[in-house]
């Protein structure tokens, strides 16, 4: 059984005790652990709300997407949907919808790890087939993949600048069973990039060793097999400076470093590291592009009109979200999105040249 918060912060606390200080990644690894294994965070009444809760046109749109790519491709029959970190099932059920007015039904494999999750995703899609991790995916068929605001919730490293070089950020006991994190002992100024080298006190750089590694394999197994990945998530476009290790509860920020595993930890993706992991492949990169783009070129403005034209009750609020989802005031500008094809794949939709931040 998972731990309880309660018992996680003491037990973090004991460790640091008697061990000296965690890193960072390490702290946030154990912390969203215990969060995603005590339930159902999303909703309004949850912490957080994800796009497939907002309307279900963003799942909708995504399935067409892989429709598309896949008819085009030729129809390969033992193509797989795969899906990391599914949330409550609800992408996956609204474009396997879609998929069917295609006679598209391909097999669904979701990568989670939470019980409660699963349950609910069993309810969604009740022919899914789970697996613990991305190593357990088959390696002998072309691959559908999404990873909607899956690789924001990986942990990262934090390297500091300091008066004395570049450290590893650590987290250390602040009072009891608070939290604080500081500068550690190690030098690291090897592992950042030289273009930030010089940067002043105490700049931060991050890093994300378990998002690469996994976008590494995955492209491994497109490249091999075939097939195509959708990331949507919240992240840069240019490699940068700064913190961005967030935790929301309630909707509301919260202290990182306070309460670990009663909020959701995340930090913004590296887009252009994921895309150069693709590359190295050898495999097509499209976007990124904002997600208010791509949606908008996929449809969304057309779906909305046809859904509140057959449902005029809920116009107003089909209309709200598709405005949460599309413009910069919502998701529209902060949320982006990537695709990474096979190389003899057709080119995706949604792309256009003029839209790419990369």
């Amino acid at each position: 059984m998972s731990p309880n918060n309660a018992n996680l912060a003491a037990r973090l606390a004991k460790q640091i005790e008697a061990s000296g200080s965690i890193s960072v990644a390490d702290f946030m690894q154990a912390a969203n652990q215990a969060y995603y294994a005590k339930g159902d965070p999303l909703g309004v009444n949850g912490d957080f709300i994800t796009a497939p809760e907002i309307s279900q046109m963003f799942g909708e749109l995504i399935g067409l997407w892989l429709t598309d790519i896949w008819m085009r491709a030729g129809c390969p029959e033992d193509c797989k949907y795969v899906e990391l970190g599914p949330g409550r099932g609800t992408l996956a059920a609204d474009a396997m919808r879609s998929m069917q007015q295609f006679n598209f039904a391909p097999e669904v494999l979701f990568v989670e790890t939470s019980e409660a999750l699963r349950e609910m995703q069993a309810q969604a899609v009740a022919n899914a087939t789970f697996l613990d991790t991305v190593d357990d995916i088959p390696y002998d068929a072309p691959l559908l993949i999404v990873a909607n605001e899956f690789f924001d919730a990986l942990p990262v490293r934090q390297l500091v600048s300091t008066h004395s070089g570049w450290r590893e950020r650590v987290v250390v006991r602040d009072r009891g069973t608070k939290f604080m994190a500081t500068p550690g002992m190690t030098a690291m100024d090897e592992i950042v990039p030289s273009e930030f080298r010089n940067a002043p006190s105490p700049s931060i750089y991050e890093t994300c060793p378990a998002a690469s590694s996994i976008m590494y394999e995955l492209a491994g197994r497109i490249a091999a097999n075939g097939g195509a990945m959708l990331i949507a998530d919240y992240g840069y476009t240019l490699p940068g400076i700064g913190s961005t290790l967030q935790a929301v509860r309630a909707h509301e920020y919260a202290d990182p470093f306070e309460n670990p595993g009663m909020h959701d930890l995340t930090a913004h993706v590296n887009f252009v590291e994921l895309a150069n992991l693709a590359r190295m492949r050898d495999l097509r990169v499209s976007g990124p592009v904002e997600q208010g783009s791509w949606l908008k070129a996929l449809g969304i403005d057309a779906r909305t009109q046809a859904l509140s034209a057959s449902r005029p009750e809920q116009a107003d609020e089909l209309a709200a979200g598709r405005d949460r989802l599309v413009e910069a005031t919502g998701m529209g500008s902060l949320f982006k999105i990537l695709a990474i094809s096979h190389a003899e794949w057709p080119d995706p939709e949604g792309f256009a040249v003029n839209q790419s931040l990369g």
